[in-house]
């Protein structure tokens, strides 16, 4: 029984790194592969939070020209909650950049060696880092939208719909700090955990690792970790983007956060995309990055 689920295991780990971005772009792009525009400042391996001793970094990139203060977007990676890593949204960050705005791309602490709400604490301590260097790095702190992809929408969708929620502050540093984000652009991530199961491939594996449990032993853990029911008038406004053929997280899984926020009077958007599946390549992946950067233009640039 453990052998095939460990071979699962492997084949998921795999996959996964290689779609965690909009563009399909993998963990190989390291800050060693970039060119970096000559439009650009490039600042790797900037430590935001120290929580158990894990010496979270980020990577930042902004005009280099213009007095600012610029919009900003915090970019969170995929992985299942336990693999991945930043490095893998040093391109759309720098895209971000040329674009004119201050990108940073988090890392955060992994399950399971630090479970749920460890990844919610450390990407709101992000964003208050952010907020309280938004002098040095030229940030415009009532424009701030956050992106991921995967586990990284999740995350990304956390921020959106739990401003002010104390419970998931964490102790990560700058409590002077708002964490709160003016919008969002989800990347197929998951809303509902508690449907999870039998639609996902690797849901039986993954979530558990996450959340300490399966749904029958964690049942709350897994309601409180799912941002479709943290969903009120306060929420950030949200674009998802998400494959009809998506195996890993459903496709209704972007339905049903939309339909609460609309319900719920806050700005929201889906934008499907036919046959596509969890990873976007091609055609799917310019359309992708296309409607992210028009969306973050439109909520965030001033008119």
């Amino acid at each position: 029984m453990n052998h095939p689920l460990a071979h699962q295991f492997f084949v998921w780990t795999t996959s996964l790194l290689l779609v965690v971005t909009i563009g399909g772009l993998n963990s190989a792009a390291t800050a060693a592969d970039l060119v970096i525009p000559d439009t650009v400042v490039w600042e790797p391996n900037l430590e935001y939070s120290n929580s158990a001793d894990q010496h979270l970094q980020v990577n930042l990139a902004r005009p280099k020209t213009g007095d600012g203060p610029f919009p900003a977007i915090v970019l969170i990676h995929g992985g299942g909650f336990r693999a991945g890593n930043r490095e893998s949204y040093n391109p759309l960050c720098l895209k971000l950049a040329e674009r004119g705005y201050v990108a940073i791309t988090v890392s955060y602490r992994l399950a399971p060696k630090f479970p749920f709400p460890a990844a919610v604490h450390d990407v709101k301590a992000a964003v208050r880092w952010l907020r309280a260097n938004a002098a040095k790095y030229k940030v415009d702190v009532n424009r701030i939208g956050t992106t991921g992809g995967s586990a990284g929408g999740h995350l990304a969708q956390f921020l959106a719909v739990t401003a002010g929620v104390k419970q998931f502050e964490g102790d990560g540093g700058n409590p002077e700090q708002s964490s709160a984000v003016a919008c969002v652009v989800n990347v197929y991530g998951p809303s509902d955990f508690t449907k999870s199961y039998g639609k996902s491939v690797d849901a039986a594996e993954v979530l558990p690792l996450f959340l300490g449990g399966n749904l029958e032993q964690e049942r709350r853990k897994h309601i409180v970790a799912s941002p479709l029911y943290w969903v009120t008038p306060e929420s950030a406004p949200t674009l998802c983007i998400h494959g009809t053929d998506d195996k890993y997280v459903a496709h209704e899984q972007a339905v049903w956060l939309i339909d609460k926020l609309k319900a719920a009077e806050v700005p929201a958007e889906l934008l499907t995309l036919k046959g596509a599946g969890h990873g976007f390549k091609g055609e799917d992946a310019a359309k992708a990055e296309a409607a992210l950067f028009a969306y973050f233009d439109t909520m965030l640039k001033k008119k």
